[in-house]
């Protein structure tokens, strides 16, 4: 296991502090406080540590918002509240605090599992993964007059691999239609445990919503003067699927106003069953000349 993606599955494994209450450390992946995908993924894990075993339930929606960044030099407690323990829905509520404060909230529900009609969306055609560049490796390009500091967090491995359909040099941006499509898999084989798989799918699916929103206005996270920060997070899990194993995410951004920019993505494995819908809502405000 690559030393990134073993320290994302090290920071799933929260500490029980007390009944309803787990720890977790942050790992820096560049950016100016914790990533988002971080502490959605570990509410999750803190969630499922309070369900009874049986009838097993697995999560199949959650839906969070960021309150406050994330300080990534301080662990995160996450408190659960165990709201409501049905027969065939079990609902949580989880928040993060940090300095006494809460810098996260999320509600998620999880079900046992049960046969019902069905019907999904057709994946769009696109290139095979193993026909494009890997994130990686436009990146190295990309940041080649990059200051040394800020290219070596530039450069930062990862424990999700992306191979986008259509790669857009941030440092380079031009307008364009709001649409992305990118593959994603774990950077190397992730444990069989279903809980584990789900949530590091749930960490992946924070990636690249924001930078839709912003291709039709030209911008990128390295705009001089403009803010921009995740506000909430919605995430739908239809059926199960492994993360190591390569998944498109087809994501648009179908409006932004009032300095927030509204994304939505479907996730699918390879064979095309769609295994996970996305929405979120950003900051994207410009700070002026």
């Amino acid at each position: 296991m690559s030393d990134s993606l073993h320290a994302l599955v090290k920071l799933l494994d929260l500490e029980n502090l007390e009944v309803n209450l787990f720890r977790g450390q942050s790992r820096n992946l560049g950016g100016r406080s914790v990533f988002g995908g971080q502490v959605v993924s570990q509410a999750l894990v803190a969630a499922y540590r309070t369900l009874d075993s049986e009838p097993a339930r697995i999560a199949h929606s959650l839906h969070a918002y960021f309150l406050r960044p994330g300080d990534m030099a301080t662990p995160i407690v996450y408190d659960v509240d165990r709201i409501r323990d049905g027969r065939s829905f079990t609902t949580r509520r989880i928040n993060a605090i940090q300095h006494g404060r809460p810098i996260f909230t999320m509600i998620a529900s999880f079900q046992v599992p049960e046969a019902g009609v069905e019907h999904q969306a057709q994946m769009p055609e696109v290139p095979a993964p193993e026909s494009l560049q890997s994130q990686a490796e436009l990146r190295r390009a990309w940041s080649v007059n990059l200051p040394e500091k800020l290219r070596k967090a530039y450069l930062r491995p990862l424990p999700i691999e992306f191979r986008p359909v259509d790669p857009r040099n941030p440092f380079e941006p031009q307008s364009s239609t709001p649409l992305q499509q990118v593959w994603f898999r774990a950077s190397e084989p992730v444990p069989d445990d279903p809980v584990i798989q789900q949530c590091v799918l749930a960490y992946a699916s924070d990636f690249h919503l924001l930078g839709t929103a912003l291709q039709p206005h030209g911008f990128s996270y390295f705009k001089p003067k403009l803010a921009v920060a995740s506000l909430d997070h919605a995430l739908w899990l239809h059926r199960p699927a492994r993360a190591d194993d390569w998944l498109l995410y087809a994501m648009d951004s179908p409006d932004s106003q009032n300095a927030r920019g509204f994304s939505r993505g479907l996730i699918f494995s390879r064979d095309g069953t769609l295994i996970a819908s996305v929405a979120q809502e950003s900051l994207m405000r410009v700070l002026g000349e």
